[in-house]
């Protein structure tokens, strides 16, 4: 039993019910992507670890690996996120948008290394903790967190110089097929006009520039959020559920 031992930390991301007591957890930890496991009798009122257990909360878990799901022997709190994010209704949409990306981006663990290059894990703590301790407005720590969540994923946005021929930017275009901003010759059908505050302010929350964004005005951040919004759903191939009930300005 002790060879099939592993102890990491995790964020959780999401729950389901499995029989009668038992839940299947989805983490994403820090040394071994994303992992799936059963909380054996978490369900029950008598269960010794089942808040610790909830969505977004910040975890430090033992398992043991099973045959097709590993199981959850021991569970402690690192960040109880879930208390500060679950009280209000869009923050709660934000983090809930998040975390729905994050389960889609590493389900095959392709832009996870193990132990070298938990980026994926770190980006989303860093988001989760900016949201519940209300650091930036939850439209801006949505929006930079999916611009560099996909930029991790090996989809970065062009938010200065054209995705299309390099030439040096800023330009007044996106295209959201193209990768990003485009100049005037590259310029295809189906781009759209984005004032340069919009495109300052994708810039600033692509790069972490939280003195632009935390500055920028209402509509450009209306604009910024559309783009990000229709560039995640491309590389994602599908909408997410959550990303319908966020609320924008």
């Amino acid at each position: 039993m002790t060879g099939r031992l592993y102890r990491d930390e995790a964020v959780v991301l999401r729950t389901y019910r499995l029989g009668e007591a038992d839940r299947i957890i989805v983490m994403l930890t820090r040394s071994h992507g994303q992992v799936r496991a059963v909380a054996k009798g978490v369900r029950r009122t008598t269960s010794r670890f089942g808040a610790r257990l909830e969505p977004f909360t910040m975890i430090d878990v033992q398992l043991y690996r099973g045959r097709s799901l590993d199981v959850i022997a021991q569970v402690e709190t690192l960040d109880p996120f879930a208390r500060a994010i679950t009280g209000d209704y869009s923050v709660f949409t934000c983090a809930s948008t998040m975390v729905e990306t994050a389960e889609r981006l590493t389900q095959d663990d392709g832009d996870l290394d193990t132990t070298e290059s938990p980026q994926q894990y770190l980006l989303l703590y860093g988001a989760l903790a900016a949201l519940a301790r209300r650091r930036h407005a939850p439209g801006l720590v949505l929006d930079s967190y999916l611009l560099r969540a996909l930029a991790l994923a090996g989809w970065a946005a062009s938010c200065y110089d054209c995705a299309r021929c390099g030439a040096s930017g800023p330009h007044a275009a996106f295209h959201v097929q193209a990768g990003g901003a485009v100049c005037a010759g590259c310029r295809p059908a189906g781009a759209v006009d984005v004032e340069p505050g919009t495109m300052a302010l994708l810039g600033a929350l692509l790069s972490g520039d939280w003195g632009v964004a935390d500055v920028s005005a209402e509509r450009d951040r209306a604009q910024a959020s559309g783009i990000v919004s229709a560039y995640l759903t491309w590389h994602l191939e599908r909408r997410l559920r959550s990303l319908s009930l966020v609320e924008r300005a």
